[in-house]
C-alpha cells in the first residue's frame, strides 16, 4: 500500500500528488515536497490515503517544514519582490514591450522564473543579461497568456464576487461563442466577457445544465395546438421551464412545458 497526498502551491493552483509515506499529516499542514525543479513548498489539500496502485511515478514528501523552511520562504518572497522592482526597471531601460506580473523563486534559490504577457514574441537576451549580472543565478523567461494574468492578480467578477480563475479553478476550460448562444445571452462583447477581456469561465459552469433542460424543450419555430389555436415557439424560458407561444390574433401567451399537451406538430407553410 502506497499513502498519497494532495499537495497545491498557489490559492487556486493545480493540486499535485505525492508521496507521503510514514508522514502523519492532516489538510492545511505545510511540507516540502520533492518536484522536476527541486525542492518546493506546499500546502496539504487532500489528506494521505492509502492506494494499492497507482499509474504513474510520484516524487515525495520531504518533510513537514520547519520554522526554518517559514524564514525562508520569508526571505524568498522578498527576493522576488525586489528582482520584479529591479526587472520592471531593465524593461522601461530597454523600451520592451512586455507586462511582467510575476515572479517566482524556487525553494532551493537557484532560479528565478519572470512571467509576462506580450502581444508578440520579445527579444529579451540583453534583459537576461542585466538579470544574470543582478542576481547571479538561473534565468528563465515564460510568456503566458492574458487569462494566467487575471488568475494571478484576482479582481471582481460581474457577479460581485472574486473571479473564478483566482479563487478556486485549477485549469482553464475551453468557452466558445455558442456556450452563451446556448444560454440565450446577448452577444454583446462587453457583457460575456471577463475582466482578462475573454469570454466568462463561467459560461462553462452553465453550459451542460442549458444543454440537458433545453432538450426536453420545443424548439423555436415549432408550431403547437393550444386551446386558444395555433400557437408558434418564439422564445424559451429554460429555468422557468416554460415557452412563449405567438398565436394568430398576434398575441402571445406562456405555457410551462410540464403542462403543455403536445399535440403532433403542424409543418410550416
Amino acid at each position: 500500500m502506497i499513502k498519497v497526498a494532495g499537495v497545491k502551491f498557489k490559492t487556486a493552483g493545480k493540486i499535485y500528488d505525492f508521496k507521503s509515506d510514514a508522514f502523519v499529516l492532516k489538510q492545511g499542514d505545510h511540507v516540502i515536497v520533492e518536484t522536476e525543479q527541486g525542492l518546493a513548498f506546499g500546502t496539504i489539500v487532500k489528506p494521505p490515503v492509502e492506494k494499492k496502485k497507482i499509474t504513474k511515478k510520484l516524487k515525495q514528501i520531504v518533510r513537514v517544514a520547519t520554522r526554518e523552511d517559514f524564514i525562508k520562504r520569508e526571505e524568498l518572497k522578498l527576493l522576488e519582490t525586489r528582482a520584479h522592482d529591479f526587472c520592471i526597471k531593465s524593461i522601461n531601460d530597454l523600451k520592451l514591450l512586455m507586462n511582467l506580473f510575476s515572479v517566482e523563486s524556487n525553494f532551493d534559490r537557484n532560479k528565478l522564473t519572470f512571467f509576462y504577457t506580450a502581444d508578440g514574441r520579445i527579444d529579451f537576451r540583453a534583459l537576461i543579461k542585466l538579470l544574470v549580472k543582478e542576481y547571479s543565478i538561473r534565468i528563465e523567461m515564460r510568456q503566458v497568456g492574458i487569462r494566467n494574468l487575471s488568475k494571478h492578480c484576482g479582481g471582481l467578477g460581474k457577479c460581485g464576487r472574486e473571479i473564478c480563475c483566482s479563487s478556486f479553478m485549477h485549469t482553464f476550460e475551453p468557452v466558445s461563442i455558442k456556450m452563451a448562444k446556448e444560454q440565450g445571452l446577448s452577444l454583446n462583447p462587453t457583457k460575456i466577457s471577463g475582466v482578462c477581456g475573454r469570454l466568462m469561465c463561467c459560461l462553462t459552469f452553465e453550459n451542460s445544465t442549458y444543454k440537458h433542460l433545453k432538450r426536453k424543450m420545443p424548439k423555436l419555430g415549432k408550431i403547437i395546438t393550444l386551446e386558444e389555436g395555433l400557437g408558434k415557439v418564439v422564445r424559451q424560458n429554460v429555468l422557468k421551464e416554460s415557452i412563449t407561444l405567438r398565436l394568430e390574433d398576434r398575441t402571445e401567451v406562456e405555457k410551462n412545458i410540464k403542462d403543455l399537451e403536445e399535440k403532433k406538430p403542424i409543418k410550416k407553410r
